[in-house]
């Protein structure tokens, strides 16, 4: 096509009109649910969340009502394909000197193999065979067992992120045998650095503790210093529940509210954390 004499100021206005005149094609992903030439819409992720009670209120499917999964699948709607909770109630971070391996025990109370450990170890036992699919996400909400029953976890604040980091050099410490794992520090590092080892490319969040009735808030704050310390050295993201989630101490024990007991959700506790842990998530996902 010519177009004869035309002024060269005229040239920027032309070279629009044939760049509308075009189709407009929709940028696709290596995600991409769709083969067609339509825009493509990319896959909804899947999430493992392990912890404690807390998040088993949920259920495994994720549908309780007094848990946060359920008000999190829902508020990250079609960005989740799949949320599976091996979360157990009574769960620690922490292990003692008789934890073993034990993927099918179920306590549902404070127990020498009811640790995160033996959750990682199910997760992965079951996207080995099928039943699970390879996590793009894993949430880990575990803590408040770990300094609730201290008596039970002497060490559980016994080593600093620093010491537990001071060790090993470049090396994982997932050789080490599960009931050598006895502080909090030591246990995040331990089970994440399993996780890494099995999943590479899964983004891991850990969140930590939220306020309640019966921990002092100085050990709470500890806890989850450690929590947030180990997370960070290990570049994953953190949700710090104990400074903004729903769970207010002082006034959940003049009046339970967004608990029913001080420490565990209501249904109300629960919609607002699920929220506010879906909102964190998005901030936080990687392309």
């Amino acid at each position: 096509m010519t177009f004869g004499h035309i002024p060269s100021a005229a040239f920027p206005f032309l070279l629009a009109v044939l760049l509308l005149s075009e189709p407009l094609h929709c940028q696709t992903t290596a995600t991409s649910l769709s083969d067609d030439a339509s825009c493509k819409v990319e896959r909804g992720i899947t999430v493992a969340l392990l912890g404690d009670s807390i998040t088993w209120l949920g259920g495994d499917d994720c549908k309780g009502e007094k848990g946060w999964s359920r008000y999190f699948v829902e508020e990250m709607g079609e960005k989740v394909s799949l949320c599976r909770s091996y979360a157990r109630s009574g769960a620690t971070w922490t292990n003692t000197p008789s934890t073993v391996r034990d993927t099918k025990s179920v306590s549902g109370k404070l127990d020498n193999n009811n640790v995160i450990y033996n959750q990682v170890c199910r997760l992965v036992d079951d996207v080995k065979i099928g039943s699970m699919a390879t996590p793009d996400v894993i949430m880990i909400a575990a803590g408040i067992n770990d300094i609730w029953f201290l008596r039970s976890r002497p060490q559980a604040l016994s080593r600093t992120p620093e010491e537990a980091f001071a060790f090993s050099g470049t090396s994982f410490i997932t050789g080490s045998a599960p009931g050598e794992i006895l502080s909090l520090a030591w246990a995040v590092r331990y089970n994440c650095e399993l996780l890494m080892e099995a999943f590479p490319d899964a983004q891991i969040v850990l969140l930590t503790p939220s306020q309640c009735t019966k921990v002092p808030y100085a050990t709470l704050t500890q806890a989850c210093d450690i929590i947030e310390g180990c997370a960070r050295r290990m570049a994953l993201g953190v949700i710090r529940l104990d400074r903004c989630s729903s769970v207010y101490s002082i006034r959940e024990g003049i009046s339970a509210h967004s608990t029913y007991d001080g420490v565990h959700t209501s249904s109300e506790g629960a919609r607002r954390n699920g929220v506010l842990i879906a909102n964190a998530l998005r901030s936080m996902l990687q392309k």
